[in-house]
């Protein structure tokens, strides 16, 4: 795996920069939980302000074209947006590459 995508992602390489910042902003600006339910499982808790759903819907169907591997279910709950994000077992690297992304942005919004 490289700094920009998980192994096996189709995104042209000089468009994964591009795409890492639209996850990372998204992250900083509205993350404010992330769950590891299972290996194959991140829940990411989002605030529901300035359109966030509609937004994450576009970043993830983008993101599922290029990295068929993760699953998106996309549930708005009052305030906040959930997105659990899934991968099959033989690909649990993609989600801990994921989840290492997210790390920082949590580290900002925190305590």
């Amino acid at each position: 795996m490289n700094g920009c995508a998980p192994a096996g992602c189709t995104l042209p390489t000089e468009q994964q920069p591009l795409r890492l910042a639209e996850w990372n902003r998204l992250f900083t600006d509205a993350l404010v939980e992330v769950t590891r339910r299972r290996p194959t499982s991140l829940a990411l808790t989002l605030s529901a302000a300035g359109g966030v759903e509609a937004e994450v819907r576009d970043l993830a169907g983008r993101e599922s074209s290029c990295c068929s591997f993760f699953a998106f279910t996309i549930t708005p709950s009052g305030p906040t947006v959930v997105v659990e994000v899934g991968v099959p077992a033989s690909r649990v690297d993609a989600l801990d590459w994921l989840e290492s992304r997210i790390a920082p942005a949590v580290s900002r919004t925190g305590p």
